[in-house]
Parts: structure tokens; sequence; C-alpha cells
């Protein structure tokens, strides 16, 4: 994904320990785009010192990984969690202090997207099996 104009000589050296360590990357995932488009994308990587194709995979992970979960379930499912923390020790009569509420909190912003995403997951499995 490189432009046609050659930048310098080739640091292999760097290339070949940038690779160590990692699965190697043999499937090619591409877009057609405009040359303003593309311009775009080089400004935006190099705003960021990356390569084009480095920094357009990270995004379209990022942005892959981020369809996963809805941010509106996030948070329903983070009400859930704060829900269910919350009911247990006030149905046994139990005080719950503010300094508990903090935590809960806590816990859940930390925990909500996993949450979610496993959520997520549960209705994909029952909606595959389902079919």
């Amino acid at each position: 994904m490189q432009s046609g104009s050659t930048a310098g000589p080739i640091d292999f050296e760097t290339s070949l320990r940038r690779s160590q360590g990692r699965t190697s990357r043999k499937i090619v995932a591409s877009a057609k785009v405009t040359e303003a488009e593309r311009g775009e994308l080089d400004a935006a990587a190099k705003a960021e010192g990356k390569a084009l194709s480095e920094w357009a995979r990270e995004v379209l992970l990022r942005e892959a990984r981020r369809a996963d979960c809805d941010p509106v379930l996030t948070e329903v499912v983070a009400t859930r969690m704060l829900l269910v923390n919350l009911l247990k020790p006030v149905a046994m009569g139990k005080p719950v202090s503010q300094e508990w509420i903090t935590d809960a909190m806590a816990a859940v912003r930390k925990g909500k997207r996993k949450a979610a995403q496993e959520v997520m997951q549960q209705y994909n499995e029952e909606e595959a099996g389902g079919q």
C-alpha cells in the first residue's frame, strides 16, 4: 500500500526485527480509493509515524473489533451489572456504603465492554444454532 515514490533505502534489519515473533501475514484485504482519499490516508498514517499498510491494518482491526458491541448495549449491560451487584446486599438487609457503590461502579466500568461482548456472543451463538 505504499505510494509509487521511494522515500529512501529500505532498512532490511529493521523490517526483519519488526516481523520476528509474530504470525506471518499472508492475506491481503484491499479497498479501491480515489487519489484524494489516498492522500488523506497517507496523511493520517504519516501523522502517526506509521507506514500506510500498518496504519490501515490497525484501523481496520480496531473498527472490526469495536463493531462487536453497540455502545448502547454496553451501557445497558453495565446498568444490569450494577443492579445485580447492588440488589444482593440490599435484599439481604446489609447496608451499602458510598465507598462500596464507588468500588462497584469502578468494577462495572472496567468490565462492562467484556461483559457486553459476552452477551453479544451468546446471542450470536443462539441465533446461529437456531438457523
